[in-house]
Order: structure tokens, then sequence, then C-alpha cells
């Protein structure tokens, strides 16, 4: 037995929202819109992916609000801080079942209408239990 790694503690629930988390590549995005799969749980949809060459890591996220809606850049930013917060509280849904969950994730915000946090974070928890379920 090593001493130096037998005073470690057990590694902490990390509720970091870190770079190689974010889904950045245009080709793993554009390869996620065009096969990958989808469901609506207004005012969110989700599109999932799990491409057979992805080494089985944690879970790629891009987050999206439409433009076409809410014009102003603030209002956009305002929702996508609600969304990429209620996941990085809940992501560990999906690091609970990492065999199961998708590689590549897409969750954009369809709604017309600005909502509160607390319905977000509601309709993302069942959004990231229903793409473990497939």
């Amino acid at each position: 037995m090593d001493p130096a790694n037998n005073n470690k503690a057990p590694k902490p629930l990390c509720n970091t929202f870190s770079k190689e988390e974010r889904l950045c590549s245009k080709r793993l995005i554009s390869q996620l819109f065009s096969k990958g799969s989808s469901f609506n749980l207004y005012p969110l949809r989700f599109v999932y992916y799990t491409p057979e060459a992805m080494p089985p890591v944690s879970t790629q996220v891009v987050i999206s609000v439409s433009k076409r809606f809410y014009k102003r850049a603030v209002d956009r930013n305002r929702l996508k801080r609600q969304v990429r917060e209620a996941y990085r509280l809940n992501k560990h849904i999906l690091l609970a079942n990492p065999e199961q969950s998708p590689r590549l994730l897409a969750i954009l915000y369809i709604g017309k209408e600005k909502k509160f946090f607390d319905s977000i974070q509601k309709k993302l928890i069942y959004g990231l239990e229903r793409c473990l379920i497939k």
C-alpha cells in the first residue's frame, strides 16, 4: 500500500461546469443535431446522441436560447445562465449512470416567455431522467 494514497479522502460530488463538459466542437454539434434523438419538455427541448467512436467520459453539453424569440442579448444570457445553473446542480443524475447517459446533449430553451428558475429546474430534472431511460 502506498501511504501517500492512503490519506486521501473520497472525491466529493463536484458541482462545477468545466470546459471539458462544454460541447464546443462544430463537428460534434452538427453530428448531434443530424443523428440525435430529441424530445420536448416545454420550455426546454433536449437533443441527445451517443456516437460509437466516443470513449465513455462525462456528458458534453451545449445550451442555446433562440434569437428569434429573445432579441436582446441580456434576456438570452439570463435564460442560458438559468439553464446552465440548473444543469450544474442536477448533473449528478447523469453521473450516477455513466453507461446509460448520452455523450452529447443539447438543451434548447424554446419557450416564448421567460420562466422562473424553479420551473426550468423541474423540467430539466425530468429531461435528464428521460435521457437515461431512452
